[in-house]
């Protein structure tokens, strides 16, 4: 039948160009600016394209998108023995990025899950080389470590490891006590370390002081009275106040002149009588 023929071929027709357009639609892909596609010609590699419009063509060439911008991992907690055999629990940031597509398919399987499983084992290898004073002191030099080592091994997957961060450290309550009794065991060291020393300038202040008063006898007379002076500017109905033999002293000769003279008056009279 005639009509039946013309009707089959035109849908024949109308299912091919649907095809056809489907395949030439689906050749255009779209990159954003921070994407990469790693292009396969038959299973080889071919080349990197993007971003903006490419043409792939179906079935022949392959096509894996790759993102370029900072990925933010984050490092689960891992057990770490320190090198003077404390136990602690150390998290981490890790901050990387492509910077080669072709490395980053072509080399490694999944190079997310690499990076992360290569970030824990370099934490653990590294923390357990050093004190756990140290871990707690030193976390940018810790850093600094991890990510030199991480940046090195992960070059090969066309990754840059830009910043690695240390975030928590984890310790049992045995442990933060014994550090809590440390701390203060190095406070009260440091508190007797500064009266000693508090002292010490204290006492050549005074053998200073007392050589420069021993050159003038009237200066700690001067001395004592400036101290009465400032006693007496508080309000306090009695004042005990230590007299110095020296200044008895300087009064002494006065007194036993006085006495001799007033005796050699006495006998005088009783020499004439005589």
């Amino acid at each position: 039948m005639p009509g039946l023929n013309i009707d089959t071929n035109m849908l024949l027709i109308s299912i091919s160009v649907f095809i056809l357009l489907s395949i030439i639609i689906s050749m255009f892909r779209v990159l954003r600016e921070y994407e990469r596609a790693v292009v396969f010609f038959l299973g080889r590699f071919e080349r990197v394209k993007g971003p903006g419009l490419i043409i792939v063509i179906p079935i022949i060439q392959q096509m894996v998108r790759v993102d370029l911008r900072t990925v933010v991992m984050d490092v689960p907690s891992q057990d770490v023995i320190s090198r003077d055999n404390v136990s602690v629990r150390v998290n981490a940031v890790i901050y990387f990025r492509v910077i080669d597509s072709q490395k980053a398919i072509i080399n490694v399987e999944d190079f997310l899950q690499a990076t992360s499983q290569l970030a824990q084992t370099t934490l653990r290898s590294v923390l357990g080389q050093h004190e756990l004073d140290e871990i707690l002191a030193n976390r940018e030099m810790l850093n600094t470590d991890i990510q030199s080592i991480l940046d090195t091994r992960t070059d090969g997957w066309g990754i840059k490891v830009s910043n690695v961060e240390i975030k928590h450290v984890d310790l049992n309550e045995t442990m933060i006590r014994a550090i809590a009794r440390q701390a203060e065991a190095e406070r009260t060291r440091r508190a007797k370390v500064i009266h000693a020393s508090g002292e010490t300038e204290a006492a050549d202040k005074l053998v200073e002081a007392a050589g420069k008063l021993a050159l003038e006898p009237n200066a700690i007379l001067l001395r004592y009275l400036q101290t009465l002076t400032e006693i007496a500017g508080e309000k306090t109905s009695t004042i005990l106040f230590p007299l110095p033999l020296d200044l008895l002293n300087a009064l002494l000769p006065t007194q036993r002149k006085d006495k001799v003279n007033t005796d050699s008056k006495v006998d005088e009279p009783d020499n004439r009588n005589r």
